[in-house]
C-alpha cells in the first residue's frame, strides 16, 4: 500500500557530504513522523534523525550539527543532508515513515530498502 524509495547514498570521503532522499507512494492520506535510521555491520539499527510533519526535528548526539534533516510535505519526500562525513558514519541507512492509509486507522510505520553510505579514503 505504501512504498518508500531511498536515493542518494554511495562512496565519498572523510569530510565529504551527501544527501539522501527518501520518497513516499501509495496510499498517503497523511504522512506524520519521517525519519532516518542506520545500520552499521554488526551493530543494531539506530536512529539517526526524525521530523514532524511540522517540522520540528531530533538528532542522535553523534550527527548533532554536521547532518540536517527536511521534508517537502506537497511531494511526500524527506532528506537526508550529510557534510563533514566521518569513516563511523559507514552504515545502510534507513527511511521510515508513519503513514495514515485512510482517517479510519492509525499510523502504520514503513521501511524504505535502505540506501548504503560508505565513509572512505
Amino acid at each position: 500500500q505504501v512504498q518508500l524509495i531511498e536515493s542518494g547514498g554511495g562512496l565519498v570521503q572523510p569530510g565529504g557530504s551527501l544527501r539522501l532522499s527518501c520518497a513516499a507512494s501509495g496510499r498517503l492520506y497523511v504522512i506524520n513522523n519521517m525519519g532516518w535510521y542506520r545500520q552499521a555491520p554488526g551493530k543494531q539499527r539506530e536512529l539517526v534523525a526524525t521530523i514532524t510533519r511540522g517540522g520540528s526535528t531530533n538528532y542522535v548526539d553523534s550527527v548533532k550539527g554536521r547532518f540536517t534533516i527536511s521534508r517537502n510535505n506537497a511531494e511526500n519526500t524527506v532528506y537526508l543532508q550529510m557534510n563533514s562525513l566521518k569513516p563511523e558514519d559507514t552504515a545502510v541507512y534507513y527511511c521510515n515513515a508513519g503513514v495514515r492509509t485512510s482517517y479510519l486507522v492509525p499510523d502504520t510505520d514503513y521501511w524504505g530498502q535502505g540506501t548504503q553510505v560508505t565513509v572512505s579514503s
